[in-house]
């Protein structure tokens, strides 16, 4: 860390991945889990490496300075260690600015969260400038990201079989190349559940769907999972079209829409598809409060599905990324059976070729919000120009 960088940082206000500190005191226990908590947070929390910056008044931002030599870098890594699972990685520097000794702690990008505080078992992450307890589902969408859990095969007790569409799974078992001969659908349950379809209830034995399950092959997922639909909004009449039902009957019903509504006829309209498509597959299904946005302005089409981008990647990145890590990979290998229009068997970067292929109509933006927990495409051309 040089001056010229912690000017950087001094210039920006405090967020989930920078906070101020006017004192840096580890003399008591309190003290030793309030920086640990600290650190696990911005470790935990989306986005890059992040500081803590000490000798600096919170509020006002004025320059206080810290007692020199008090704390080395050894120190305070075996402080953290002790009480994070598993234990972030940090470097601590002091920096001579205006004649005072300033303390940067670097809490460097986490591919294995989320860190634990071992010794509340809590697990906390930043909400804007304060460090605040994850929620159940933020746990969950870390460890998701971080491969320790796969969100379509947990298992859904309270709902029945039947709610599942048998001739959907039957094509997809033939299409998968799986031979199907059977006199009663039930004897295929061992197998539906080998494939992570149905799970099985260990003191009953009773089979149900999985979320997966469900969302690939139940008639109406949204009566359980409220926030898996789609809603289109038509900016020039504000009028709401929601879409339900099973992941690609939603993608060919949405595709169907703008089939009918768009006139002009250049527009993209297999990578609209394609991008909505990939908003299904790739979103934060552990996201509860929110579904599938599509908002049809005068100039744009607005893409929003909750789940910023993974940990690994920034836009740039997955740009130019031909063999991306996929959030939800038991989704994607079910679709990519099933989709009888190929959406998900092209080659090469999704964003890449979205990109170029609206080129003709002006630029294409990509945002992903840590903050919010949203990932945005910004198509151009809205209403005024290709209905």
């Amino acid at each position: 860390m040089n001056r010229q960088r912690l000017n950087t940082l001094l210039t920006k206000n405090e967020s989930i991945k920078l906070d101020f500190k006017e004192r840096l005191s580890l003399k008591t226990e309190w003290e030793k889990k309030e920086l640990a908590k600290d650190v696990s947070a911005i470790a935990n929390s989306k986005g890059g490496r992040g500081y803590i910056i000490f000798g600096i008044e919170d509020k006002t931002k004025k320059v206080v300075g810290i007692e020199p030599v008090e704390y080395q870098e050894e120190q305070i890594q075996q402080i953290i260690s002790q009480r994070c699972d598993p234990p972030v990685t940090i470097k601590f520097d002091t920096v001579d600015y205006d004649g005072k000794t300033v303390g940067v702690l670097t809490i460097y990008k986490s591919s294995q969260k989320p860190h634990q505080i071992l010794q509340s078992g809590s697990f906390y992450l930043r909400r804007g400038s304060t460090t605040d307890i994850a929620r159940r589902e933020e746990i969950a969408s870390m460890l998701q990201d971080s491969g320790l859990l796969q969100y379509e095969t947990i298992p859904l007790y309270n709902i029945g079989v039947d709610q599942l569409n048998t001739g959907i799974i039957v094509k997809y078992l033939e299409k998968s190349g799986l031979k199907v001969e059977y006199e009663r659908f039930e004897s295929l349950y061992p197998l539906l559940e080998g494939l992570g379809i149905l799970s099985r209830e260990e003191d009953s034995g009773k089979y149900c769907p999985t979320i997966g399950g469900l969302l690939v092959f139940g008639y109406r997922p949204q009566l359980f999972l409220t926030h898996t639909g789609i809603k289109v909004i038509n900016g020039k009449d504000n009028n709401k079209q929601y879409f339900y039902g099973d992941i690609t009957s939603m993608l060919d019903e949405i595709e169907e829409y703008f089939k009918n509504l768009i006139t002009h006829p250049e527009y993209p309209l297999a990578e609209l598809s394609e991008a909505i498509a990939n908003a299904a597959v790739h979103r934060d299904y552990f996201s509860y409060g929110r579904e599938i946005v599509i908002y049809i302005s005068s100039d744009y089409i607005e893409i929003s599905n909750p789940g910023a981008l993974y940990h690994r990647y920034d836009i740039y990145e997955l740009l130019n990324e031909n063999n991306p890590y996929r959030r939800n990979n038991w989704l994607y290998h079910r679709l990519l059976v099933l989709d009888e229009k190929k959406r998900f068997l092209k080659t090469g970067s999704s964003l890449k070729r979205i990109k170029n292929s609206f080129s003709r109509f002006g630029k294409v933006k990509f945002i992903s919000n840590e903050e919010r927990n949203l990932f945005k495409v910004i198509l151009p051309g809205g209403f005024k120009t290709i209905c």
